[in-house]
Protein backbone atom coordinates (compact mmCIF):
# COMPACT_ATOMS: atom_id res chain seq x y z
CA UNK A 1 0.00 0.00 0.00
CA UNK A 2 1.20 3.51 -1.20
CA UNK A 3 0.59 6.44 0.57
CA UNK A 4 0.05 9.70 -1.28
CA UNK A 5 -2.19 11.37 0.52
CA UNK A 6 -3.81 11.25 3.90
CA UNK A 7 -7.28 11.19 2.62
CA UNK A 8 -6.49 9.11 -0.98
CA UNK A 9 -5.07 5.98 -1.02
CA UNK A 10 -3.80 4.00 -4.23
CA UNK A 11 -2.20 0.56 -4.85
CA UNK A 12 -0.22 -1.18 -7.27
CA UNK A 13 -1.56 2.49 -9.34
CA UNK A 14 1.00 3.48 -12.23
CA UNK A 15 -0.32 6.76 -13.98
CA UNK A 16 0.89 10.09 -13.78
CA UNK A 17 -2.13 11.61 -12.37
CA UNK A 18 -3.89 10.85 -9.22
CA UNK A 19 -7.11 8.65 -9.45
CA UNK A 20 -10.41 10.38 -8.76
CA UNK A 21 -11.27 8.88 -6.02
CA UNK A 22 -12.42 12.15 -4.63
CA UNK A 23 -12.04 14.55 -6.99
CA UNK A 24 -12.63 17.85 -4.71
CA UNK A 25 -9.53 16.73 -2.31
CA UNK A 26 -7.41 16.07 -5.32
CA UNK A 27 -7.91 19.27 -7.58
CA UNK A 28 -6.12 20.91 -4.18
CA UNK A 29 -3.61 18.57 -3.79
CA UNK A 30 0.07 20.53 -4.81
CA UNK A 31 1.61 19.61 -8.17
CA UNK A 32 3.34 16.61 -7.70
CA UNK A 33 6.70 15.24 -10.51
CA UNK A 34 6.86 11.55 -11.28
CA UNK A 35 10.23 9.88 -10.19
CA UNK A 36 11.37 6.41 -10.91
CA UNK A 37 14.35 4.56 -8.88
CA UNK A 38 16.16 1.13 -9.53
CA UNK A 39 15.43 -1.65 -6.97
CA UNK A 40 17.99 -3.88 -5.99
CA UNK A 41 15.93 -6.76 -7.69
CA UNK A 42 15.82 -5.19 -11.00
CA UNK A 43 12.26 -4.16 -10.71
CA UNK A 44 11.40 -0.31 -10.89
CA UNK A 45 9.36 1.84 -8.39
CA UNK A 46 7.76 4.83 -8.66
CA UNK A 47 6.57 7.09 -6.45
CA UNK A 48 5.46 11.07 -6.17
CA UNK A 49 7.21 13.40 -4.89
CA UNK A 50 5.64 16.58 -3.65
CA UNK A 51 6.87 20.54 -4.94
CA UNK A 52 6.20 23.11 -4.42
CA UNK A 53 2.56 24.14 -5.09
CA UNK A 54 1.57 26.44 -8.36
CA UNK A 55 -1.64 27.82 -8.87
CA UNK A 56 -2.98 28.97 -12.77
CA UNK A 57 -6.00 31.16 -13.22
CA UNK A 58 -7.59 31.83 -16.70
CA UNK A 59 -9.09 35.44 -16.71
CA UNK A 60 -12.55 35.76 -18.57
CA UNK A 61 -13.40 38.57 -20.21
CA UNK A 62 -16.57 39.07 -22.77
CA UNK A 63 -14.15 39.30 -25.88
CA UNK A 64 -13.97 35.67 -25.12
CA UNK A 65 -17.71 34.80 -25.84
CA UNK A 66 -18.29 37.04 -28.67
CA UNK A 67 -15.41 37.46 -30.32
CA UNK A 68 -12.25 40.16 -29.42
CA UNK A 69 -12.89 41.87 -32.78
CA UNK A 70 -16.49 42.45 -32.16
CA UNK A 71 -15.78 44.29 -28.55
CA UNK A 72 -13.94 47.14 -30.51
CA UNK A 73 -16.49 49.32 -32.24
CA UNK A 74 -13.65 50.71 -34.51
CA UNK A 75 -15.79 50.36 -37.93
CA UNK A 76 -16.43 54.06 -38.24
CA UNK A 77 -13.01 55.11 -37.74
CA UNK A 78 -11.95 52.77 -40.28
CA UNK A 79 -14.71 54.07 -42.62
CA UNK A 80 -13.40 57.73 -42.21
CA UNK A 81 -9.79 56.77 -42.55
CA UNK A 82 -10.09 54.93 -45.77
CA UNK A 83 -11.85 58.07 -47.27
CA UNK A 84 -9.26 60.61 -45.73
CA UNK A 85 -6.13 58.75 -46.48
CA UNK A 86 -7.05 56.45 -49.21
CA UNK A 87 -4.22 53.98 -48.71
CA UNK A 88 -3.70 52.20 -45.70
CA UNK A 89 -1.24 49.35 -44.04
CA UNK A 90 -2.86 47.29 -41.93
CA UNK A 91 -1.95 44.64 -38.99
CA UNK A 92 -3.88 41.31 -38.30
CA UNK A 93 -3.56 39.13 -35.43
CA UNK A 94 -1.60 35.33 -36.85
CA UNK A 95 -4.84 33.25 -36.93
CA UNK A 96 -5.98 35.20 -39.75
CA UNK A 97 -10.30 36.49 -39.81
CA UNK A 98 -10.13 39.46 -38.14
CA UNK A 99 -9.83 41.36 -41.59
CA UNK A 100 -12.49 40.16 -43.11
CA UNK A 101 -14.98 41.91 -40.80
CA UNK A 102 -13.45 45.29 -41.95
CA UNK A 103 -13.45 43.71 -45.49
CA UNK A 104 -17.19 43.35 -45.85
CA UNK A 105 -18.05 46.89 -43.88
CA UNK A 106 -15.89 48.26 -47.65
CA UNK A 107 -18.64 45.86 -49.19
CA UNK A 108 -21.22 47.05 -47.63
CA UNK A 109 -20.52 50.70 -48.42
CA UNK A 110 -20.14 49.53 -52.18
CA UNK A 111 -16.84 49.04 -52.67
CA UNK A 112 -15.97 45.92 -55.39
CA UNK A 113 -12.19 44.28 -54.49
CA UNK A 114 -9.23 43.15 -56.66
CA UNK A 115 -7.52 40.62 -54.84
CA UNK A 116 -3.30 40.62 -55.77
CA UNK A 117 -0.45 38.88 -53.55
CA UNK A 118 2.55 40.94 -53.32
CA UNK A 119 4.48 37.41 -54.00
CA UNK A 120 4.88 37.38 -57.86
CA UNK A 121 3.49 40.57 -58.64
CA UNK A 122 6.24 42.46 -60.53
CA UNK A 123 6.26 45.53 -61.01
CA UNK A 124 3.23 47.11 -59.22
CA UNK A 125 3.08 50.58 -61.78
CA UNK A 126 3.33 47.58 -64.72
CA UNK A 127 1.15 45.49 -63.45
CA UNK A 128 -1.49 47.82 -62.68
CA UNK A 129 -1.71 50.98 -64.73
CA UNK A 130 -0.01 49.58 -67.64
CA UNK A 131 -0.17 46.49 -70.58
CA UNK A 132 2.04 44.36 -69.40
CA UNK A 133 3.98 41.52 -70.71
CA UNK A 134 2.89 37.43 -69.14
CA UNK A 135 5.59 34.68 -70.52
CA UNK A 136 3.79 31.30 -69.79
CA UNK A 137 5.85 28.64 -68.36
CA UNK A 138 7.45 26.36 -71.08
CA UNK A 139 8.42 23.23 -69.80
CA UNK A 140 11.71 23.43 -71.53
CA UNK A 141 9.93 21.79 -74.71
CA UNK A 142 7.45 24.75 -75.98
CA UNK A 143 8.55 27.89 -77.38
CA UNK A 144 8.92 30.85 -74.97
CA UNK A 145 5.97 32.70 -75.41
CA UNK A 146 4.82 36.25 -74.48
CA UNK A 147 1.02 37.55 -74.27
CA UNK A 148 0.27 40.98 -73.22
CA UNK A 149 -2.43 41.74 -70.01
CA UNK A 150 -4.26 44.64 -70.00
CA UNK A 151 -3.65 47.12 -67.16
CA UNK A 152 -5.33 45.11 -64.05
CA UNK A 153 -6.81 48.44 -62.42
CA UNK A 154 -7.88 49.72 -65.68
CA UNK A 155 -9.85 47.01 -66.27
CA UNK A 156 -11.75 46.37 -63.37
CA UNK A 157 -12.29 50.03 -63.04
CA UNK A 158 -14.26 49.52 -66.77
CA UNK A 159 -15.86 46.57 -65.16
CA UNK A 160 -17.50 48.06 -62.15
CA UNK A 161 -21.30 48.99 -61.98
CA UNK A 162 -23.22 51.65 -62.27
CA UNK A 163 -24.11 51.53 -58.65
CA UNK A 164 -20.09 51.01 -57.08
CA UNK A 165 -18.65 53.01 -54.71
CA UNK A 166 -15.01 52.28 -56.10
CA UNK A 167 -12.31 49.95 -56.37
CA UNK A 168 -10.24 48.86 -53.29
CA UNK A 169 -7.16 46.79 -54.53
CA UNK A 170 -6.36 44.69 -51.59
CA UNK A 171 -2.42 43.12 -51.33
CA UNK A 172 -1.23 40.23 -49.52
CA UNK A 173 2.01 39.89 -48.11
CA UNK A 174 2.87 43.40 -48.56
CA UNK A 175 5.54 43.14 -46.35
CA UNK A 176 7.67 41.94 -49.36
CA UNK A 177 7.40 45.21 -51.45
CA UNK A 178 10.22 47.61 -51.09
CA UNK A 179 9.77 50.94 -50.39
CA UNK A 180 9.74 52.75 -53.65
CA UNK A 181 6.84 49.90 -54.49
CA UNK A 182 5.27 50.83 -51.22
CA UNK A 183 5.14 54.72 -52.62
CA UNK A 184 3.55 54.34 -55.92
CA UNK A 185 0.33 52.22 -54.14
CA UNK A 186 0.48 55.73 -52.13
CA UNK A 187 0.21 57.32 -54.92
CA UNK A 188 -2.25 55.46 -56.72
CA UNK A 189 -5.64 56.58 -55.45
CA UNK A 190 -4.29 59.69 -56.84
CA UNK A 191 -3.59 58.64 -60.44
CA UNK A 192 -7.66 56.92 -60.43
CA UNK A 193 -9.39 59.01 -58.23
CA UNK A 194 -11.99 55.57 -57.49
CA UNK A 195 -9.20 53.29 -56.07
CA UNK A 196 -8.18 52.62 -52.46
CA UNK A 197 -5.31 50.48 -51.36
CA UNK A 198 -5.59 48.22 -48.44
CA UNK A 199 -1.88 46.34 -47.91
CA UNK A 200 -1.19 44.17 -45.54
CA UNK A 201 2.02 44.86 -44.19
CA UNK A 202 2.46 42.38 -41.24
CA UNK A 203 1.08 41.11 -38.04
CA UNK A 204 0.19 41.99 -34.67
CA UNK A 205 -2.07 40.77 -31.81
CA UNK A 206 -4.41 42.62 -32.34
CA UNK A 207 -6.22 44.17 -35.80
CA UNK A 208 -4.89 47.71 -36.38
CA UNK A 209 -4.00 50.26 -39.24
CA UNK A 210 -1.79 53.23 -40.29
CA UNK A 211 -1.28 55.56 -43.36
CA UNK A 212 0.57 53.40 -46.06
CA UNK A 213 2.24 56.84 -46.71
CA UNK A 214 3.82 56.79 -42.74
CA UNK A 215 5.48 53.08 -44.29
CA UNK A 216 6.94 53.54 -47.05
CA UNK A 217 8.68 56.47 -46.31
CA UNK A 218 6.93 59.61 -47.08
CA UNK A 219 8.15 62.96 -46.12
CA UNK A 220 5.69 64.70 -42.94
CA UNK A 221 3.84 67.86 -44.73
CA UNK A 222 4.59 70.90 -42.84
CA UNK A 223 2.03 72.08 -39.98
CA UNK A 224 1.85 67.75 -39.32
Amino acid sequence: MTTIHPHIKTQNYHAAILPSVNLQRQRQLPFVTLARKQGSEGKQRRRFEKTSGMVVKCAKGIQDFIGGDLVRLDLGRWLSDVEEHKSLAIYSPHEGGYEGRYLNRLRYKGYQFLDLSARGLGDPETTLTKVHPVCPAHLGKQPIARWYFPPEVDYRLQMLPPNATGLVVWILEAKVLSKAELQFLVLLPTLRPKVRVIAECGNWRKFMWTPLKEIAGFPAKEGE
